[in-house]
């Protein structure tokens, strides 16, 4: 960790921030666990640059194909011109984050993304993440469910910001190449001022996790599924792979800081599919997704609607 006694408040924040992710990263895990049967594998490792993290990945379960949370602390100097593309003075950074995909085996099941990070470069201190949902068959009550869940977190601190990041969530999870949303959207900010104001929403904001998508996975792991559905979900895990490797920030700045490359990928899906020309019968389940994909949806009815 980079001392800086002459700032005892940047530094509380710094300890504040990583005791709450490393219980959150504890608390998400036991819960999946609960649900899959499984055991998470857990590796540590230190980044040469400063810092390091634990990765957390199960693998092969009964119930999630692929699971990873994450929980990083990393800090050193930015290299090149990426360290002009973020906020605040000099190339000296800090960042911790926990950052977590779930790929369930059901197609039914929708695969999940969640992050949280606290970030300091210079004179700039701030907060981003958020949560999003990608279904591979669409259940109107599942997505209001998520969303639910997280407008039910937001509101205590500014009923203005659940819209607001919804909409960023929509503008951010788009396949511009593909004229399609990853999936059906959630939350996602960034560079947000770290306060004391801002840092309780933030943890509330990972506290609700575990209440917006356990329930969904629980609802949808047993459903009933055939090789047309599974053949479906490998092919829509290709978006999620083409956002993952082109656009996603986390990627990106775990690249450039020199993160370790198996946690950086972790969010890959362990099998994925590029079929050419893949088309859908109109009437069929997979052309009901394919529409809500093209044109976000306002899925609690508050006026909130993404024009892609």
């Amino acid at each position: 960790m980079i001392s800086d006694s002459t700032n005892p408040e940047v530094e509380t924040m710094r300890e504040r921030c990583r005791a709450f992710l490393h219980e959150l990263q504890d608390s998400i895990c036991a819960a999946l666990e609960g649900v899959d049967g499984g055991c998470f594998r857990e590796d540590t490792w230190e980044r040469p640059g400063g810092g390091g993290g634990a990765s957390r990945v199960l693998g092969d379960g009964a119930v999630l194909e692929k699971a990873g949370v994450n929980f990083s602390e990393v800090h050193g100097e930015l290299e090149g011109s990426f360290s002009g593309d973020l906020p605040g003075e000099g190339a000296d950074f800090y960042a911790t984050g926990v950052s977590l995909v779930l790929h369930p085996r059901n197609p039914k099941a929708p695969t999940v993304h969640a992050n949280l990070r606290y970030i300091e470069k210079g004179d700039k201190k701030w907060f981003g993440g958020g949560a999003d949902l990608t279904p591979y068959y669409l259940y109107e009550e599942d997505a209001v469910h998520f969303h639910q869940a997280w407008k039910d977190a937001c509101d205590p601190h500014g009923e203005d910001l659940y819209p607001r990041y919804k909409k960023e969530c929509d503008e951010y999870f788009h396949l511009p190449h593909r004229g399609e949303e990853r999936g059906i959207g959630g939350i996602f900010f960034d560079y947000v001022d770290a306060d004391e104001g801002s840092a309780a929403m933030w943890e509330d904001l990972g506290k609700a996790f575990l209440g917006s998508y356990v329930p969904v996975l629980e609802r949808r792991k047993d459903e009933p599924y055939g090789e047309a559905e599974r053949l479906h979900q490998l092919q829509r895990r290709g978006r999620y792979a083409e956002f993952n490797l082109v656009y996603d920030r986390g990627t990106i700045f775990g690249l450039k800081t020199g993160g370790r490359i198996e946690s950086i990928l972790m969010s890959l899906p362990p099998e994925v599919r590029w079929d050419y020309d893949v088309q859908h019968a109109a009437d069929s389940e997979e052309a009901r997704l394919l529409e809500v994909l093209r044109e976000p949806r306002d899925w609690l009815g508050t006026g909130n609607k993404t024009d892609s």
